[in-house]
């Protein structure tokens, strides 16, 4: 291998650490139910929260967009490639939200690259909650303003620093709305009022919150009422709404910002036509109805009720995320190779996503699972926990 021979080393000590992680490949759509390595598994991993991934609906205006758009945008937004079908989603995104304005990006993870840099530069100071996701923190990296981290969720300490770091030309507050390992959510109303008492910028990544919390699935700013009061809403489209891309919500001044100046916007292909339509339709399904939004919550209690019956210790999640805290990343991954074993396929996650000796299975129902299928993971899991002494 020569100068690329010290992989070989690092490959090595990751299976030895038991951190190596096994990328499973699906054979088909993402459902409750996949098929992998030739076999029908139940889905606990996927964050597909309202089974919109393969929804007929928007397969069907897929294939539509395709026939008149063709497969590729063909160019950067600010160039050739933005489309009419954009600009409606666009607008759609806005109007859900309750925003005057949205931009779409690749990903949600091209959205906090771009905006963090685009708000914040090297002369200013972000405050980051510890446990954010690694989108806000490489993008508050790219920006290169001083980075304080306050701990998890603590009003208090946040305070604190924001009256420790004042002599700067802007400050920015960013919080994840809920965290993705845990499933707690972000105390947003405090942020928003720190924001105002110490006029710093607020902004929220919510991809984990869109399709979940709020009216409708609208989001942790819809959930807890505070409108315009936080500045910056950043989401996701691959999630609850079974797509892809990101966005960025607000103002009309901050989005035409950031028209001119967030690099992936700039920089990088526009969004398929296709991947437009079919999140289109999503808003569409979504603003018709509640019942896909009820249906995740009503799994979720049920999964959890039943896992903590078990003995299982799945921490505090306010959210349908799951962890199963296990402690040593060797029993997380020996009980998901075991469960995967059963047919059931959940993700063991571990160091450096989550802190040495709190690694975890990290379960998602969807609002597609049968009261069934949850029946079945949880046979599998009370199964599997006796094998490795996690429950009696």
């Amino acid at each position: 291998m020569g100068k690329l021979s010290f992989l070989e080393d690092g490959i090595r000590e990751l299976h030895e650490s038991g951190l190596y992680n096994t990328i499973r490949v699906l054979e088909g759509p993402n459902d409750p139910w996949v098929r992998m390595d030739g076999r029908k598994r139940l889905n606990l991993a996927s964050n597909n929260y309202l089974g919109l991934a393969n929804h007929p609906e928007l397969v069907k205006v897929a294939h539509e967009a395709i026939d008149k758009y063709g497969v590729g945008a063909g160019a950067v937004r600010s160039i050739a490639g933005t489309m009419d079908i954009h600009v409606r989603l666009e607008e759609a995104l806005a109007k859900f939200k309750g925003r005057e304005a949205c931009i779409l990006f690749q990903s949600g993870f091209c959205a906090n690259s771009g905006v963090i840099p685009a708000i914040v530069g090297k002369d200013d100071v972000i405050f980051s909650d510890e446990l954010n996701h690694a989108s806000v923190i490489d993008g508050a990296r790219l920006s290169k303003a001083l980075i304080v981290r306050y701990n998890h969720n603590d009003m208090n300490d946040l305070e604190k620093k924001i009256k420790e770091y004042t002599n700067f030309p802007k400050r920015l507050i960013v919080t994840d709305g809920v965290f993705s390992m845990d499933g707690d959510i972000a105390d947003l109303k405090t942020i928003a009022e720190l924001g105002e008492k110490y006029d710093c910028i607020t902004m929220v990544d919510d991809a984990h919150g869109e399709g979940v919390l709020g009216k409708g699935g609208r989001g942790v700013v819809n959930h807890f009422g505070l409108g315009d009061r936080i500045d910056i809403e950043v989401g996701t489209l691959s999630k609850a709404f079974g797509c892809a891309g990101g966005f960025a919500a607000g103002s009309n001044e901050l989005v035409d910002w950031l028209k001119q100046r967030g690099r992936p916007f700039l920089f990088s292909n526009a969004l398929s036509p296709s991947e437009a339509a079919a999140c289109l339709k999503a808003i569409e399904i979504l603003e018709k109805s509640e019942e896909l939004v009820g249906r995740l919550w009503e799994n979720s209690r049920y999964f959890k009720a039943r896992m903590k019956e078990a003995g299982f210790d799945i921490g505090n999640s306010a959210t349908p995320i799951t962890p199963v805290m296990l402690g040593e990343a060797h029993i997380a991954h020996g009980m998901s190779k075991r469960l995967f074993e059963e047919d059931v396929f959940a993700v063991a996650i571990g160091y450096p996503t989550v802190p040495k000796g709190k690694a975890r299975i990290r379960v998602m129902v969807s609002a597609g699972h049968k009261k069934e299928d949850l029946d079945f993971g949880v046979e599998k899991f009370i199964k599997v926990g006796r094998e490795f002494g996690v429950i009696n």
